[in-house]
């Protein structure tokens, strides 16, 4: 087994999820330094075929490096019915701490790859990535396929040519899978992670990451390094945040105590709002735990 130095976060604390091309090591190296909470070693379209198995022999050492830098070592293979039973055996040789099955359309291709990896010592975490309109309706069962699966990851541009829809920076055409895509996650209790956004400019990756927080995402993918530490501060509970939910939570309590209804800035503090509160105050005390 890989050793490591530095303990990777827990699935719901990884906000950022860094797709890098197979072969780049020069970007694998990089990557190590950024604040990347999840490291993606991309077999399937970052890689050309006759590159392929190059990445695989290169696999060990990416996920060596991972863990001394105290990232989740991941890699995205390709579909079971082209290349990817060859990547499973660079899989099982690497032992990365999750694999991502792009395209997934069934809750039998999450089973299928489980199976391949059934009857060893370590088992990793399976990330399938909903990439269709026929993936993103049966989300749900996708999700809730095998125990494995811990989070589940919504494409793109994939998502924009399956849904002929025209992509665009304000990503529009996106609303509605992002949503339901979220939904699905939540209903089978694994970690949503948003599309990566695809353009270079900070704006709009600002923009599509506060809506991505509003709609309920604590985590979203990118294909560009200098993207991660935006994404990082915008998922992560800021100072105001933290000091709000407290509010919250006392007023909340004191007004409990003696039977009375909790009301700040003109809004009543019912019960669901005290909960996202205390959920907030605990997410911002986990990631004090690991220093942010």
């Amino acid at each position: 087994m890989a050793s490591f130095n530095a303990p990777v976060p827990a699935t719901s604390l990884r906000r950022s999820w860094l797709f890098l091309l197979g072969t780049d090591t020069r970007l694998h190296t990089e990557a190590m330094g950024t604040a990347a909470d999840a490291l993606i070693s991309d077999f399937e379209d970052g890689t050309a075929p006759p590159l392929r198995p190059a990445a695989r022999r290169l696999l060990p050492d990416f996920v060596k490096g991972c863990h001394q830098s105290g990232k989740v070592a991941c890699v995205r293979i390709n579909p079971l019915a082209t290349d990817g039973k060859e990547d499973v055996q660079a899989v099982l040789a690497a032992r990365p701490d999750a694999v991502l099955l792009p395209k997934t359309e069934s809750p039998e291709q999450v089973c299928e790859l489980a199976a391949l990896l059934a009857g060893i010592e370590w088992r990793p975490e399976l990330v399938p990535n909903i990439e269709t309109a026929a993936g993103l309706v049966r989300t749900l069962a996708i999700a809730s396929a095998h125990p494995l699966v811990t989070a589940c990851l919504v494409a793109s541009e994939d998502m924009t040519t399956s849904l002929g829809a025209e992509r665009s920076r304000a990503g529009v055409e996106l609303q509605y899978a992002r949503s339901r895509f979220l939904v699905e996650c939540r209903a089978a209790g694994v970690v949503a992670i948003d599309c990566p956004y695809t353009f270079s400019d900070v704006e709009g990756l600002v923009a599509e990451t506060r809506m991505a927080r509003r709609l309920g995402y604590g985590a979203k993918s990118a294909v560009d390094g200098s993207h991660v530490a935006m994404i990082n501060e915008l998922l992560t509970p800021g100072v105001a945040e933290v000091a709000r939910a407290r509010e919250i939570v006392a007023r909340f309590d004191a007004a409990h105590a003696q039977g009375q209804r909790a009301e700040m800035d003109g809004n009543y503090l019912e019960v669901p709002i005290y909960l996202n509160a205390k959920r907030l105050l605990e997410r911002s005390k986990a990631f004090d735990g690991r220093h942010r």
